[in-house]
This record gives C-alpha cells, structure tokens and sequence, in this order.
C-alpha cells in the first residue's frame, strides 16, 4: 500500500507541483487549501506523513502543528513544514511545536520528495517516526 502524504498550502500551484512529483514516486496524495481543511483531512485520510504550510486562512501551520500534537493519534505523524517563513524564529517555533523537518520557499521539489523517502524510510520498529534535525 502507498504511503499517503497530505499536501496542505493555500498556493494551490504549489499543492500541485508537489502532487506530481511525489505521485511519480508512487505516493497517494490527499490535498488541502487552509489549516481548518487540513487538520480534518488528517483526521478523516489517516495520511502516513504531512506537507504543511504555515502562513494560511483559516488556521495556521502551527496552530495545526499544535493541534497535532496534542492528540495521541496524530502527536507521532511526520509532519515537513513546508513555508517562506525563514526565519530563525520562525524554523525555531516550527522545531519547538514539533516539526521533523522545516523547509523554506522557494524550494527544490525532489528535495522535498527526498526528505519524504527519508522520513517514511526512517520509521522504527513500533512505526513511530525519528526526529529529523536540518
């Protein structure tokens, strides 16, 4: 069975682009545009891993990152925050909520398909995720 990835940005292009290329490496995809339709997608897809943006209507990345991690069934889901938020305070609130990976726009699509094979490729023995410092 696949590995399914939620992609949720509110640039629908970029939901797009990172559809196709992980698609071509054999991943299921579920889409979201906005943190409040993202954090249901989760709840009702059951992704193995999330691409989330932060800056978006509704609810933020990190609001959904929090939300995430609160819940005994998604506080161990990978999640790539995926966003133009460069900062160091920025990559530090996303690593302190509980990122495993933080990328930055603008971004190489097959690096981020490559830190997904390495996430999904990291999982241990109980299927729990390791954390991943960039």
């Amino acid at each position: 069975m696949p590995l399914k990835v939620l992609v949720c940005d509110d640039e629908r292009h970029i939901v797009r682009l990172i559809q196709v290329n992980l698609e071509r490496q054999g991943y299921q995809v579920v889409t979201a545009f906005d943190g409040k339709e993202g954090l249901e997608k989760i709840r009702s897809e059951k992704p193995n891993l999330v691409v989330l943006d932060v800056m978006m209507p509704y609810m933020d990345g990190f609001e959904v990152l929090k939300n995430l991690r609160r819940e005994p069934e998604t506080e161990n889901l990978p999640v790539i925050m995926l966003t133009a938020k460069a900062q160091d305070k920025d990559v530090f609130e996303g690593y302190h909520y509980g990122a495993d990976m933080y990328l930055t726009k603008p971004f190489n699509p097959m690096e981020l398909v490559t830190f997904v094979k390495r996430i999904a490729q990291g999982n241990d023995e109980t299927g729990g995720p390791k954390r991943y410092d960039v």
